[in-house]
């Protein structure tokens, strides 16, 4: 019997990424779930779509993440972030359903010497940090079968983010100024994609062995950058002329603050799964030409 799959959060960039492999894994049944199709508010919809549904593997790739407006909306971002995540966890639980859930680099502080290691201490400096932080709490108490997966500067060719900006931006603009005095290394969606299932389709020990706590891990590509290095890259290899000059983040303000100081250590993932982790810059190459192909 093949095991039956369930990604919410669809229309984000890694639920369309997951999606773009699906072909690949003739032995899973998955089923793809918008918005639209569960809604979080109330929170009793997450119990009316579970009632009648059993699945092996709940992928929860939803999540609220205008970081900015979540500084005047934590209400909602919570609801997302935290409140539903918990009743996922709950019914995961319950229903003994691994769950693999979608976390952030921002649960740290960004004042770290070296790449953060799933033990370091967590203390986000903005309402989404808050929140997601919450749900990774509400989750390792409740401990389902899985794990909990952070990640940081996600970009894909699905819905916005900082490299699609910069494409177009770049075109438009003869100079952008771009903070450099934040670094971390970007996430290639469909990276993070292919070691999401990997870990889907790892043996239910693997996932969490019995009586264990949630395993967290950290991923994103390999390598180091800044933003303001980001887009210089991105220009680079998309051919476009635009200069680029460096500011400080105070330069540039924003509701909500960032870590300047966002590198993952990867080595947990990689031991525990055989995860290969391309190089950013290859990863971004391949998208680039890929997402400019005629």
């Amino acid at each position: 019997m093949r095991k039956k799959i369930l990604v919410t959060g669809a229309n984000g960039q890694l639920g369309q990424s997951i999606a773009k492999f699906v072909s690949t894994y003739k032995d899973l049944e998955f089923t793809f779930v918008t918005q639209e199709k569960l809604e979080f508010d109330p929170l009793e919809n997450i119990d009316a779509f579970f009632q009648d549904k059993v699945f092996d593997v709940v992928v929860n790739c939803a999540a609220y993440t205008a970081v900015d407006k979540a500084e005047t909306e934590y209400e909602l971002a919570n609801l997302v972030n935290h409140l539903a995540v918990k009743r996922i966890a709950e019914i995961c639980k319950a229903k003994d359903m691994s769950l693999i859930h979608i976390s952030t680099d921002y649960v740290f502080n960004g004042k770290n010497y070296r790449p953060y290691v799933e033990t370091d201490l967590t203390e986000p400096l903005n309402v989404y940090g808050v929140t997601k932080l919450k749900g990774e709490q509400a989750i390792q108490e409740i401990n389902p079968n899985g794990v909990i997966i952070r990640t940081g500067w996600v970009y894909s060719e699905f819905g916005n983010n900082f490299v699609k900006t910069m494409l177009r931006l770049g075109k438009e603009r003869d100079c952008l100024s771009i903070i450099f005095d934040q670094v971390g290394t970007p996430t290639y969606a469909s990276d993070l994609a292919k070691a999401v299932m990997v870990i889907v389709i790892a043996e239910s020990s693997m996932l969490n062995e019995s009586n264990q706590a949630t395993c967290i891990y950290h991923y994103s590509n390999e390598g180091v950058t800044s933003w303001y290095d980001f887009a210089q890259t991105i220009f680079d290899l998309a051919n476009i002329n635009c200069q680029v000059d460096a500011i400080e983040t105070k330069d540039y303000p924003v509701p909500a603050k960032r870590p300047y100081y966002s590198l993952l250590n990867k080595d947990k993932i990689k031991q525990t799964y055989g995860v290969k982790i391309p190089y950013w810059e290859k990863s971004l190459s391949v998208f680039v030409k890929e997402f400019l192909a005629p």
